[in-house]
């Protein structure tokens, strides 16, 4: 079956690397050029940020050809081509992080567990060294006691967390912040209180913010409505400039994208962000997709 990436023809994608014409490529610059090629973003250059929001599917329970062994590779293809500068990670055990980790170049990352630990789920998030730098960073739980590791409330039967961080950006001297969130699959009143803590977190920021994660529910509902009333924007639907068709997220193991599927992971923006590109990568590889979910990008600035 032929690799799938968008309907559309995205020929040349690949060809953001930031280098100039005619200029010779550092060893570093090499490398994103191979590893640029056929992405639908690809590495960012300038003052621009690529950010990613990507449901990796914790890697029990999948029998072949679903398991992590046999998604890692396909993972790991996304993520060379598209070298995001942030990646915000769902859903991805403690030893699955490592793997991501392992097959990125020039990356850390910040992980706790919503156990606490390394234990169970977490909402990580991986960053260029070259590009980023952490000045501050905290784990909060969705929940009437969000600091109490392992809390959870509002209807949901499984613990959930987000996770923020603020950078600087190196190569512009900015600052802004990035949040991290997995909401409950069941409970719509923990989705909504959730959608309000992320504003109330956010409330005390006067940088730019990024808002990100598998939001387990579609734009059309209310706790879309509370982020872009509090002020945020779907970088999918304000980009602009949509690299793919607007597909949805969640494809269930199905490697034929649909502008008809969920789409339930998001990147949210405040207004001082530009909004350069938007996309939903679809790569599969021969009937195998990398994950129950097709990861969201964009390409912004801070303006």
């Amino acid at each position: 079956m032929p690799k799938i990436l968008s309907r559309r023809n995205i020929l040349g994608a690949g060809l953001v690397v930031g280098a100039v014409a005619g200029t010779a490529l550092t060893g570093t610059a090499h490398a994103e050029e191979a590893e640029g090629r056929g992405a639908l973003i690809g590495p960012a250059s300038g003052d621009r940020l690529h950010l990613i929001t990507f449901n990796l599917r914790y890697e029990g329970g999948n029998p072949s050809p679903r398991t992590w062994d046999e998604r890692r590779p396909l993972v790991k293809t996304v993520l060379r081509r598209e070298r995001p500068t942030v990646l915000f990670t769902q859903e991805g055990l403690f030893g699955q992080l490592q793997d991501v980790h392992d097959d990125l170049h020039g990356y850390d990352w910040i992980h706790l567990g919503r156990l606490g630990g390394s234990q169970s789920e977490a909402t990580a998030v991986y960053w260029r060294r070259d590009r980023l730098k952490v000045l501050e960073y905290d784990h909060l739980w969705l929940s009437d006691t969000p600091r109490l590791i392992g809390s959870k409330g509002w209807g949901n039967n499984v613990v959930r967390m987000l996770t923020w961080v603020r950078f600087e950006d190196l190569e512009t001297g900015r600052d802004f912040y990035t949040v991290n969130n997995h909401f409950d699959h069941q409970s719509e009143d923990s989705r909504q209180k959730g959608a309000q803590m992320n504003l109330d977190v956010i409330a005390e920021w006067t940088s730019p913010v990024i808002v990100a994660g598998d939001f387990n529910n579609t734009p059309d509902t209310a706790i879309h409505r509370i982020f872009t009333d509090g002020g945020l924007v779907d970088t999918m639907l304000e980009a602009e400039e949509q690299v793919t068709p607007v597909y949805g997220t969640w494809n269930g193991w199905d490697p034929l994208p649909s502008e008809d599927a969920r789409r339930i992971d998001w990147i949210l923006a405040t207004p001082g962000v530009r909004i350069h590109k938007a996309a939903v990568n679809t790569y599969s590889e021969d009937g195998l997709t990398p994950s129950d979910h097709w990861p969201a990008q964009a390409l912004v600035s801070l303006t």
